[in-house]
């Protein structure tokens, strides 16, 4: 799966999925093997990752909402996403 973007060891991911596992729109976050899942809304729908990189992702997720959200709708239109700059 295409990384959407990777910022202090945090891979993040945003594809279809065809199962509709997940109801709403959001990202998977993979980190030093641990995995979670969550809304564009900051809710963590499945898994985890370490807290202080939860909350790198939750502040990254809150500075790209617009861009996030773009590509949500790209790839529920079966489009290519863009990748989103990491956090900094």
């Amino acid at each position: 799966m295409p990384i959407l973007s990777l910022f202090y060891g945090i891979v993040v991911r945003m594809y279809k999925e065809n199962d509709a596992r997940h109801n709403k729109p959001h990202v998977h976050a993979e980190y030093a093997g641990e995995e979670v899942a969550v809304s564009l809304d900051g809710e963590i729908l499945e898994g985890s990752i370490p807290k202080s990189k939860m909350k790198l992702l939750m502040a990254w997720l809150e500075i790209h909402g617009d861009d996030l959200q773009a590509n949500w709708e790209l790839l529920s239109k079966g489009e290519q996403f863009f990748r989103i700059d990491p956090l900094k």
